[in-house]
């Protein structure tokens, strides 16, 4: 259960590995303290939801991180899911990148819905990021 309180609404725009790697460690982080967290991919963000592996530049990253005892993409995106993290894809997105549905990962609960959703979501004293 999570805080009335706080947590983090983010908008996933960017392809890279760095953007989607720091959006799901900002999740991970807010959930972890019983905050809300909400992540909206949009545009290249959208990328970061099909594979594994994503598609998104600087993958290579990943492994270092591993390496590194960083958390890698698979354990914060489980993480994610598992703390209770509300995904929302972009229907705008997927139309404007001719990206299908049938393309995106299973193993994440997302729902495609548009910006209203997204700020109906963002509740008040939540913050609103965008990477």
């Amino acid at each position: 259960m999570t805080s009335s309180e706080g947590g983090i609404s983010v908008i996933l725009r960017a392809g890279d590995y760095e953007s989607a790697h720091y959006a799901l460690a900002l999740a991970a982080a807010a959930l972890a303290i019983n905050k809300p967290a909400v992540l909206f991919f949009t545009m290249g963000g959208i990328r970061a939801l099909t594979g594994p592996p994503p598609v998104l530049d600087d993958w290579d990253r990943d492994a270092l991180n591993r390496q590194s005892q960083v958390g890698d993409f698979e354990t914060l995106l489980q993480a994610c899911v598992e703390l209770g993290c509300r995904f929302i894809v972009c229907e705008m997105g997927l139309r404007s990148l001719d990206i299908d549905r049938a393309s995106l990962r299973t193993d994440v609960p997302f729902t495609i819905a548009g910006i209203v959703t997204l700020l109906e979501e963002t509740k008040p004293g939540m913050h609103l990021l965008t990477l």
